[in-house]
């Protein structure tokens, strides 16, 4: 792909906006950067690309896309009708995800994860296992460092592991994963994608130019699958914690067996070895083997991987325990489906701290669980009045305008042997930079209980 001489738009100036004008810049482009946040707060960002100021321009956020630009890359996160996308597509400009140009240039095979929830254990794990086998290995994509930064390096590596979000589908065209796994999809982001319909059809672009010559790693639970597998031309395993597969991973008691045909083949690993918990996990940790395994690692590699991951941070992570009471950071579960997998998680009762700003999550869902499972309900941020209306009823429930009073309410109900939760089920952003900057604040106001 020439991109010498080529004027391109790229929307955003976070970690991927960086990270793709730098790829630009030494590539020749002419760069154009416009992001709706005053100069004040992107002074970081020039600082950062101090060395590559004479090769953009900056233009504030809102106005026209201009009749000079050959393309348009939004970082992730923009949505698809933020008005300079929509004139883009109207007038015919190429929109390209930083995900699509980055692969472009990769000459490494590929893994790619997606999925509503799960995505960062799965993909942290696969790199762990790959590592841990010997393997070079670059992890990024939607976590950690974007790929466009990868591929602007020496790609030394024997294997790329990415996390992929809707956000990074959205606008692709030849982006083709080696190894594609689409863990579960759950309504999300429909404040973003518009309807759940366009979010699952997002979601299954991982898939769009894959061939016969790769391989698709899909859910056998989800309801969608059964259609989606015969839309698909790469090679399907499928993966179940409920039931057995005839080629893929399943869990039979105590054990997880991965079978694959034609060769009749069985594997058998301990279901043990997983120290992470829920179901959920075992779903992910399946994923995981199988890619890893596909990618030519050994069993007694992976079982050893698997025995040591420890999985990550705000996800069902354990806070501490005072007064005989449980705390576990969950403020990455920003969907309805990720706060079901947290519920199902514990057999102790639950105090539930949920909360935050709404994604247009079908709250009303977490009906059964939380009339099963929850102790006490205690909503907090921007949606704790419409969740109140759908599900408040069920269990006794508070309301607060911040997480701090939310937990100060908690504490005040626990009891030991409960479980005090915070899985919000929202986004972070009416009071919190980000999902971290939440779980951060709720795991240091754990650490100064007395």
């Amino acid at each position: 792909m020439e991109l010498s001489g080529k004027r391109i738009l790229i929307i955003g100036l976070g970690k991927t906006g960086i990270a793709a004008v730098r790829f630009l810049a030494r590539r020749g482009a002419e760069i154009v950067v416009t992001d709706e946040k005053p100069l004040s707060l992107l002074k970081e960002a020039f600082d950062e690309l101090a060395d590559v100021l004479p090769h953009f321009k900056f233009r504030a956020g809102g106005l026209a896309i201009g009749s000079d630009i050959d393309l348009v890359v939004p970082s992730p996160g923009v949505a698809p009708l933020h008005e300079i996308l929509s004139e883009a597509v109207n007038r015919g400009i190429p929109v390209m995800s930083e995900l699509e140009l980055a692969c472009r240039f990769l000459r490494r095979p590929m893994i790619a994860i997606t999925g509503t929830n799960g995505k960062t254990t799965t993909t942290t794990l696969i790199g762990e296992i790959l590592e841990g086998a010997g393997k070079k290995v670059f992890v990024g994509g939607n976590i950690g460092r974007p790929l466009i930064g990868y591929v602007d390096g020496k790609q030394e590596e024997e294997y790329v592991v990415i996390e992929v979000s809707s956000f990074q589908l959205q606008w692709i065209s030849r982006f083709r994963p080696d190894i594609a796994v689409l863990l579960n999809v759950t309504r999300d982001h429909v404040n973003y994608h518009g309807t759940f319909a366009d979010y699952l059809c997002i979601k299954e672009r991982i898939f769009e130019n894959q061939t016969g010559e790769d391989l698709a790693i899909l859910n056998a639970d989800d309801p969608f699958t059964e259609v989606l597998s015969k839309r698909l031309a790469s090679d399907i395993q499928h993966f179940s914690s409920c039931r057995k597969v005839r080629h893929g991973m399943f869990l039979d008691q105590e054990t997880l067996i991965y079978r694959r045909e034609p060769e009749g083949t069985e594997e058998v690993y301990p279901r043990a070895m997983i120290r992470i918990p829920g179901i959920h996990n075992i779903e992910n940790v399946m994923a995981a083997v199988m890619a890893s395994r596909e990618a030519g690692c050994s069993r007694e590699a992976v079982i050893k991987a698997v025995e040591g991951f420890k999985g990550i941070a705000h996800r069902i992570e354990f806070a501490g325990e005072k007064g005989g009471v449980a705390f576990y950071d969950d403020s990455k579960a920003t969907n309805v489906g990720a706060v079901m997998r947290a519920l199902e998680t514990f057999s102790r009762p639950v105090i539930l701290l949920m909360g935050g700003r709404d994604k247009e999550g079908d709250f009303e869902n977490l009906a059964t669980p939380v009339s099963q499972r929850v102790k006490r309900l205690v909503l907090f941020g921007e949606a704790r009045a419409k969740i109140d209306g759908l599900i408040g009823g069920l269990v006794k429930t508070d309301q607060a305008a911040t997480l701090g009073d939310a937990m100060e309410l908690a504490r005040h109900h626990a009891s030991a042997g409960d479980v005090v939760l915070l899985s919000p089920g929202c986004a972070s952003f009416d009071e919190f930079t980000d999902y971290k900057a939440r779980g951060d604040f709720f795991k240091k106001w754990v650490g100064n209980l007395s």
